[in-house]
């Protein structure tokens, strides 16, 4: 297996630390509007692991794709896209049909999470880096 390239760990260590701090904050305002319980917590850190190891793997596919031909690459990212939507539908099917376990809200925002850090990369001098694999 190859090294995982640092730009991977690097961009992987940033969306999951956004996905944290946004997760705190959607935490806080369960607890403010009164909401709170434990299956907001499951929810979120269900789902938020998720969106973070779609992004990971999202950039260990475009590590790989970047060495092969391009109709080799186009084929590697297609395939990426695809197995990475079964997973999330996955993991959202089983957050939406288990609403003891899982708060369906809570499950729900922290998909949007990722794309709010890469809008706000640009302030961190990211944008050029973080968008060059493609969307997450």
């Amino acid at each position: 297996m190859k090294k995982i390239d640092s730009a991977v760990m690097r961009e992987t260590r940033y969306i999951a630390l956004f996905v944290l701090a946004l997760s705190v904050i959607m935490q806080a305002v369960f607890l403010l509007i009164g909401r709170w319980d434990k299956t907001v917590l499951f929810g979120n850190l269900f789902i938020g692991f998720a969106v973070v190891l779609n992004f990971f793997l999202m950039g260990l596919f475009v590590q790989k794709a970047v060495a092969l031909e391009p109709k080799e690459a186009k084929k590697t990212v297609q395939t990426s896209m695809a197995l990475r939507n079964v997973m999330m539908f996955a993991f959202l099917a089983t957050a939406v049909l288990l609403p003891k376990a899982f708060n369906i809200w809570a499950s729900l925002i922290p998909v949007a999470f990722p794309r709010i850090a890469i809008a706000f990369a640009p302030l961190f001098g990211k944008k050029e880096k973080i968008t060059e694999g493609g969307e997450s």
